[in-house]
């Protein structure tokens, strides 16, 4: 019997178990779930389990609704969906609600449960995806469905799309769709996904993040260059120094705080929210700590307040006694939308002119109002669910498919609203050990998604 197959009959057998003993949970979190047990880990550069496996799923729940799937594959296995909704009024501009299917690789041996097992526990659904973003994928699927098998009818078209390889930058799904498939899109003028509408918590109050921004993306190689020769010569010309040098310089430059209009309103907001006369900050000044303020809900905010430039991957030699004549790092670098220019020359003159620059990938930074009926929609959807609700705009640190649909002239926001508990590090929860979601938070952000699909 293959692994697979054991793995199948594992999952049934826990899904039957689960239904015995858990009779309430919700068909979002039970969707969220089954999607976590198809490993589509993506370790980049088109090395990545296919996520057709996924894509099969998906595309087989909306033929249910009644709904026609289209299913794109890049290269083998590398699997899109698309499929439109028709909405109430034709004549509206159709909004594009969107996830990918793919999710960073994961370690078992660093994690309290199965990464891909799909495990609740402590009234949470754990597992690669938990949150990044197999919850918002759920969360589309059975907000449209509360609709159809009501009868109803979203107020606008919406074209739901499920995207392959965002985890790599969409090189192998929205970016390929974007450029291959734009029929699939046509029409929208909006769109919705990750990373935004979760709540944190200001010193007792909480507020919504609805992400109108996010940073430019520069995946970097540096290659120093020397002389091969045997691990015992007295030897200056080395490749391994030089190549540390450079990342040691990079890594441990100090950006400074610069703010965009994003931030800069994002910071008002807070200032306004734990007391502080925002007419008596400098937001320049003060903005790293009215931040930190925030807690556990800082982590992602933090680093929208600056350019950042982090090396995460060496490679030098193939022998102990063997000086390599080339060593090479990746740089991850997230550029403030009008910095990413500015940004790679400066990295350039930080790391010295006989250090090598290679592109590996690129995408735009995005910065868009926060105004407009969509935010108003998305506003007032939060605030019926959660009349205590303060919502506030923020510029997302990394990237998501937006950049790719923004190529369209689509307008996108990061809305996955989800009301989560105080304490709860939810930006750890990214591409972090032991990932999870509470399950009344999915079922928060179903109610929501239901409501925005009414009223936008």
């Amino acid at each position: 019997m293959s692994s697979e197959t054991e793995r199948q009959e594992h999952d049934e057998q826990a899904d039957r178990r689960e239904r015995a003993h858990r009779p309430d949970l919700s068909e979002t979190a039970r969707i969220a779930r089954d999607l976590i047990r198809f490993d589509t880990s993506n370790r980049g550069g088109g090395d990545a389990n296919p996520e057709r496996p996924a894509a099969d799923y998906v595309a087989a729940f909306l033929r249910e609704l009644g709904l026609e799937p289209t299913i794109v594959e890049s290269a083998p296995g590398r699997a899109s969906v698309v499929a439109r909704v028709p909405g109430a009024d034709p004549e509206l501009p159709a909004m594009v609600l969107h996830g990918h299917l793919d999710v960073v690789p994961a370690d078992p041996a660093n994690w309290s449960v199965d990464p891909f097992a799909g495990e609740i526990r402590d009234g949470m659904l754990w597992g690669r995806g938990a949150v990044d973003m197999k919850d918002m994928d759920a969360m589309m699927l059975t907000a449209v469905a509360e609709l159809l098998r009501a009868g109803e009818r979203p107020r606008r078209d919406v074209i739901l799309a499920f995207f392959a390889d965002e985890e790599n930058g969409g090189v192998f799904g929205s970016h390929h769709l974007v450029e291959h498939h734009p029929e699939l899109f046509a029409g929208a003028a909006t769109a919705i996904s990750e990373v935004g509408g979760y709540s944190i918590d200001l010193e007792g109050t909480r507020a919504y993040l609805i992400q109108t921004g996010e940073k430019a993306l520069d995946w970097i190689r540096l290659r120093a260059r020397g002389t091969a020769a045997h691990g015992s010569r007295v030897w200056h010309d080395n490749a391994v120094t030089r190549l540390a040098e450079a990342v040691a310089a990079l890594g441990r430059h100090e950006w400074p705080v610069a703010l965009c209009d994003t931030t800069r309103e994002l910071v008002t907001e807070i200032a306004r929210i734990l007391g502080e006369n925002p007419a008596e900050i400098d937001a320049q000044t003060d903005a790293e700590q009215l931040v930190l303020r925030a807690g556990k809900g800082a982590g992602f905010i933090h680093a929208s307040l600056r350019n950042t430039t982090n090396p995460t991957v060496l490679a030098a030699g193939y022998k102990h006694n063997v000086i390599p004549d080339t060593a090479e790092a990746l740089v991850d670098v997230r550029s403030l939308p009008e910095d990413q220019a500015d940004v790679l020359a400066r990295v350039q003159s930080i790391v010295g002119d006989d250090i090598e620059i290679e592109a590996v990938h690129s995408d735009i930074g995005l910065e868009v109002p926060f105004a407009g009926e969509l935010v108003e929609a998305m506003t007032a959807s939060l605030r019926r669910h959660d009349p205590e609700a303060r919502v506030l705009p923020y510029l997302l640190s990394g990237g998501t498919d937006n950049k790719a649909l923004s190529l369209l002239g689509i307008t996108g926001y990061g809305f996955v609203p989800l009301r989560l508990p105080a304490d709860l590090d939810f930006p750890g929860m990214f591409h972090g050990v032991d990932e999870r979601v509470p399950l009344d938070a999915l079922d928060f952000g179903h109610r929501v998604l239901v409501d925005l699909l009414r009223s936008y």
